[in-house]
């Protein structure tokens, strides 16, 4: 079974969908850059997509057009300035062409070269595409990826649980096996993941990355407070995460994320609905972020990339006897409850629903909120276990393919969810408990399999099919 990192759950990149924007950019440019690598993207001639299944039906709300687009061009998700996406699709599609490293030039027209096989499925996962490359002088070569959930990716062939090739010296396949690992060396659950991330980077390179994955999280939600106007995709869809922000702190005394961050924590103690609504604030400025094609953090999916932010602030602002110096701890906790659900059942819509998504997020942030209030490992997969209990069956059912309706508004309910899950566990004896994380993690993967497939971020079912709008609207 495979060892995940840290760094694997927690990805940089860009929105609205980890498996339908993350996973195809990413895969887009796995195949480029091997042309680049035995020279033959001078013998290139032209170069064509084709998405399949839930890649299909939802792609054009999820951009996935436009991720492959970047891809092909070799772009980097964690570093493309955001604010330069539109001009560069525009310019594509006006010339019909793509720049390979802005060396070399493909024909590609997306109009032509992009096609959608919404009536076609490749066997193994719904997220399927082929990229077909034709050449000057030879037969061409056909590629096939799968996009399997949280910006991980699969070729034809490859076996997932084989991809990551560490060798950690405290694998963990289990619940049971982390605390125990926790007996046995007299040591947190944070601690027992430390050590496995430090087998494959150093320490200090650990810490780094993680104040980065902070950071890109906070730049997020300051970004999303003080943006106004509508979300892009056609439903016309109101930001609201700025007008709270404004009703919450009507003064604009700082620059930067960092001095609207100091001004938060030393706000006055606020009653509970100021907390209720400062908390759904934070998740609703990641994630409008996210549908806006902004940078965000998997966590684990760009879908859900609000709710580990929003109890993190939560956190800080609200938790006074916490401090930075715990974020790594929520982190470190949080990705490895995320990893066992990668492990054991799906952190892909279109594989588990918004089960696999929200309930994913809100159980990490509930372990990883424990941990830092004190809570033993056994609390924290406690909390962990109750957070998914309430999620299970949570269909995904996105309103025109676009990440917003009901996507946006589930990550305020996930990161409450999580906060309610971890202060019953601090108070709970988990001895007693009947049901565990692991119990939970299959049980979410049964229900997976039993739900019907237009539940599966096919927009063919739910809520998708309540409001008057095509995916062409979109």
């Amino acid at each position: 079974m495979e060892c995940i990192s840290v760094f694997d759950i927690f990805k940089i990149g860009i929105g609205p969908s980890s498996s339908h924007t993350l996973g195809p950019w990413y895969a887009a440019r796995r195949s480029t850059r091997r042309r680049i690598a035995d020279n033959s993207i001078v013998q290139v001639k032209a170069v064509s997509v084709h998405l399949y299944g839930s890649l299909a039906k939802t792609g054009k709300g999820h951009g996935t057009d436009i991720a492959v687009m970047m891809g092909l061009m070799d772009y980097d998700p964690v570093t493309f300035p955001t604010n330069e996406l539109s001009s560069t699709i525009s310019s594509v599609r006006e010339h019909r062409e793509i720049y390979v490293n802005q060396d070399y030039k493909v024909a590609f027209d997306p109009a032509q070269d992009i096609h959608f096989h919404t009536q076609e499925a490749i066997p193994y996962h719904p997220n399927g595409m082929r990229i077909f490359w034709k050449f000057q002088d030879t037969e061409g070569i056909t590629e096939t990826f799968f996009s399997i959930g949280g910006g991980f990716v699969v070729e034809e062939g490859e076996v997932a649980d084989k991809l990551n090739t560490y060798t950690f010296p405290y694998p963990i396949h289990s619940t049971q096996e982390w605390v125990q690992y926790c007996r046995d060396l007299n040591c947190s659950g944070e601690d027992v993941v430390l050590a496995n991330e430090c087998s494959i980077r150093p320490e200090a390179a650990v810490y780094e990355k993680l104040d980065q994955i902070w950071r890109t999280m906070l730049e997020c939600m300051y970004l999303g407070c003080h943006r106004e106007g509508q979300l892009p995709g056609g439903l016309k869809v109101k930001r609201r995460a700025h007008d709270l922000h404004q009703k919450l702190m009507p003064l604009d005394t700082y620059a930067s994320s960092s001095e609207w961050l100091n001004l938060l924590i030393w706000m006055p103690n606020p009653d509970f609905q100021t907390i209720l609504k400062w908390v759904s604030c934070f998740a609703l400025a990641v994630n409008e972020q996210n549908a806006s094609f902004g940078r965000v953090v998997t966590s684990p999916t760009n879908g859900a990339a609000g709710v580990i932010p929003a109890v993190l602030m939560y956190m800080l602002c609200f938790c006074k006897e916490t401090t930075f110096e715990k974020i790594p701890t929520f982190l470190l906790t949080a990705s490895e409850i995320g990893s066992l659900f990668k492990k054991h059942a799906t952190i892909s819509a279109a594989m588990g629903g918004c089960q696999a998504e929200i309930g994913v997020s809100s159980s990490m942030a509930a372990g990883g909120l424990t941990a830092c209030l004190g809570g033993s490992i056994e609390q924290q997969l406690m909390a962990a276990e109750i957070a998914m209990e309430h999620h299970l069956g949570l269909t995904c059912d996105p309103i025109g393919g676009l990440v917003q309706i009901p996507c946006i508004e589930r990550n305020t309910m996930g990161a409450i969810k999580a906060i309610t899950a971890c202060h019953i566990a601090l108070e709970s004896d988990p001895s007693h408990a009947k049901i565990s994380l692991d119990n939970v993690i299959d049980t979410m993967w049964e229900t997976a399999q039993d739900m019907s497939h237009k539940y599966k971020e096919t927009s063919e079912g739910g809520l998708a099919t309540k409001v008057p709008v095509s995916l062409s609207d979109c």
